[in-house]
């Protein structure tokens, strides 16, 4: 759009759809009511973790009107576009929170969250703990979701993905929906899921690359482990793909 990083880091400061607040380990948590304070009313809310431009996130509000959606990213001048998009057009339903997804626990209370989408996460083949649905991440989803709230993982990534299928196994916990072929699927338990596409979504399809989807509920109690499997590594590059949950804030 030819608008440059400081401009478009104004642009988020003044956006009333838009929460930054720093955050460091040791800091105390920087929460509000989500509900009564920025949304006003009861309505569930859903995250989308590393939202990137946004476009899933504000897709999703406009289809589903009864939810409440949240963009999390620490890519200010990326989530942007979305955040601009949404308050252009007035949209109630709609929010983006600025920071890393390592420290998500520390920005909603126990029980604030029903429902998490994992949209083409960056898959960190060589570190499990950077992984989204690794038990590192898991244990901090269900710090501030409801007790058997929804993870959906959408995926490019039949690393990530066969990595998810088994962290399910290890934990005794069973899939909603599992497809490794997302668009042959007319199922109404994937309607949901194949009502938007991401930028990146976009681009794997027009490469011949299926996409996968899983759906599964996270309950509070049980202890997370990791599953003991060696997988495959994905044989192509991801090209443009970032690493959003970097600890680099750049505030």
């Amino acid at each position: 759009m030819g608008k440059g990083k400081l401009a478009k880091f104004a642009d988020m400061a003044a956006n009333p759809l838009v929460v930054e607040r720093p955050y460091r380990p040791g800091d105390e948590p920087v929460r509000l009511d989500w509900h009564k304070e920025f949304f006003h009313n009861d309505n569930p809310i859903i995250l989308e973790l590393g939202c990137g431009r946004g476009e899933y996130t504000v897709g999703m509000g406009r289809l589903y009107t009864q939810n409440n959606y949240i963009g999390v990213d620490i890519k200010g001048a990326r989530m942007w576009t979305g955040a601009q998009e949404a308050m252009h057009e007035g949209m109630k339903n709609v929010g983006f929170l600025r920071t890393n997804i390592e420290f998500i626990d520390q920005f909603f209370s126990p029980g604030e969250v029903s429902e998490i989408w994992l949209t083409f996460s960056d898959p960190q083949m060589k570190k499990a703990t950077k992984r989204l649905t690794s038990t590192y991440f898991l244990q901090r989803y269900r710090k501030i979701m409801k007790d058997g709230g929804i993870v959906h993982l959408k995926t490019d990534s039949n690393f990530l993905f066969t990595y998810t299928e088994e962290m399910l196994k290890a934990n005794g916990l069973q899939p909603l929906v599992c497809t490794r072929s997302l668009y042959s699927e007319t199922s109404e338990d994937t309607a949901e899921a194949r009502s938007r596409q991401t930028y990146y979504e976009q681009m794997w399809r027009e490469r011949g690359i299926d996409i996968k989807y899983l759906s599964f509920r996270l309950p509070h109690e049980g202890e997370l482990k990791e599953p003991e499997v060696e997988i495959e590594f994905d044989e192509y590059r991801s090209y443009g793909r970032n690493k959003r949950s970097s600890l680099d804030a750049g505030f």
